[in-house]
């Protein structure tokens, strides 16, 4: 009997975007070919041209609900770039501990609410049920923890930039305001809370791993290299440091300035997708592909400075006895590791005496003509580079976003888990939902990374005074 047909998973869920997965099975109805097809398309590098450069940090916030604090940091520090100047260390702190809120806010929103109900509720479970009103019916004490996760680190973001969604805070050559005292006490007395919160959300993570320890390893598992910003003792680095890659055995392969990023890293181009396939430039396409975001920063990281933190990464490094983590659902282990890391990174800043200094900006006229800024945003490696005229308006924008560097990742992953689930005439919704969750698993965000301008329906309507319509000109 001939099988062959094409499985398309539209929309993928759980994610912040919009994507599709095609499946095309074989006569033997087995897996022939499986692509994971971006289909937004992204405007802000054009429609920014022509604007100054210091509005950046609020335009390209826009860009996403979830991610706005890295793409508003990334920015600035390309505006600090182009300034020329270097904020004082209480900005420095200050837009750190802004980092700390975004990472711990958007990890803990994914471990529990998009990837929990997978884990916790199981991979078959009831496509109705399997979300975060299910969990919450299976495990309410445990759901009210993971919100309040969130809930505090939306907290600091809103503390700082009095906004818990696309703050003002960051401006070129610092920040616009001084953190209060009593904001900083208010935040200290709960953070030893949610540490502890943490640590819950990281043993339950171990007690699924243990439990599950063959699909751990076999799940969307392949080698690649790894890529993430480090301290200058090899140390994780979420805010500031150099940029480390590894090879799939975990050998040094290169350390670079963030900032001259374009000697190493190139771009691929596929035609079934808008979203672009970053690449290490000195091994080609597609030799030189690398993971970004927790698992490819723990694999290219020595260590991490937290105690707590430092305490769980030793205990993911003995997984493998010295071997690269490549199972693409331990990026759920590292997340929260980097979870408990972003906590304690918090704690630290709040404590720091120059948390409440009011030096915080240093002002200078535009000194280059371009400007880099690099960050590690929860998802990863986050470039932002401007380029602009003599009085400071842009040129040319180029951003590589965090989800695109994980790009070749997730389309590996996609074709990996269906050939391992999918097969037959009988495809099962939970054999489908597997291959959503090797997307789920890297944390996509599509919008960051393809935002999505001229592929969406726009309607244009001339209304006259009296209300009736003159013209109307519909793009579908």
């Amino acid at each position: 009997m001939n099988m062959a047909k094409t499985i398309t998973i539209e929309p993928v869920t759980r994610i912040e975007g919009h994507a599709k997965v095609t499946i095309r099975l074989d006569d033997a109805g087995e897996v022939e070919q499986a692509r994971f097809h971006v289909n937004e398309f992204r405007g802000f590098e054009k429609f920014c041209e022509g604007r100054m450069f210091y509005e950046m940090p609020l335009i390209t916030e826009r860009i996403c609900g979830i991610c706005p604090v890295s793409h508003h940091l990334a920015s600035v520090k390309a505006c600090d770039a182009i300034l020329g100047v270097e904020p004082p260390r209480p900005a420095r702190l200050l837009r750190e501990l802004l980092h700390m809120g975004q990472t711990f806010q958007s990890h803990s929103m994914h471990f529990f609410e998009l990837a929990g109900p997978d884990l916790i509720l199981g991979f078959d479970a009831d496509p109705a049920m399997r979300n975060v009103v299910g969990l919450y019916q299976a495990d309410p004490k445990l759901t009210g923890k993971a919100i309040a996760l969130r809930k505090f680190g939306q907290q600091i973001i809103e503390r700082l930039g009095e906004r818990r969604i696309h703050p003002n805070f960051a401006v070129p050559g610092g920040v616009n305001r001084a953190l209060p005292v009593a904001d900083r006490d208010a935040l200290l007395a709960e953070i030893d809370t949610m540490t502890g919160y943490a640590q819950e959300g990281l043993a339950v993570m171990k007690g699924w791993m243990e439990q599950h320890a063959r699909e751990m390893e076999t799940f969307a598992s392949f080698p690649t290299g790894y890529l993430g910003m480090v301290s200058e003792d090899n140390a994780l680095a979420l805010y500031d440091g150099t940029l480390r890659m590894v090879d799939e055995q975990l050998r040094p392969v290169e350390r670079f300035d963030g900032r001259e990023y374009l000697n190493f890293i190139a771009e691929h181009v596929e035609d079934w997708s808008y979203l672009k396939f970053p690449y290490y430039r000195k091994l080609g396409w597609p030799a030189g592909a690398y993971r970004v975001g927790p698992l490819g920063r723990l694999n290219a990281a020595d260590k991490i400075s937290t105690p707590l933190a430092q305490a769980e990464f030793t205990w993911y490094r003995a997984l493998r006895q010295g071997r690269p983590v490549e199972g693409s659902l331990y990026y759920h282990y590292a997340r929260l590791i980097e979870n408990l890391y972003a906590i304690e990174r918090a704690k630290e800043l709040l404590l720091d005496p120059d948390i409440l200094s009011t030096d915080i900006r240093a002002t200078a006229w535009p000194a280059h003509r371009e400007g880099v800024g690099v960050i590690e945003a929860p998802r990863g490696t986050l470039w932002h580079h401007y380029w602009v005229d003599e009085h400071g308006r842009l040129e040319k924008i180029n951003l590589i976003v965090a989800t695109g560097n994980n790009n070749y990742a997730m389309s590996r992953a996609v074709e990996e888990v269906a050939k391992q689930y999918v097969h037959g005439a009988n495809v099962t919704e939970g054999a489908l939902n597997r291959v959503e969750a090797a997307i789920r698993a890297y944390d996509p965000c599509l919008s960051c990374s393809t935002h999505a301008v001229g592929q969406m329906p726009l309607v244009v309507q001339v209304v006259a005074a009296d209300g009736s319509v003159v013209r109307e000109v519909a793009r579908t």
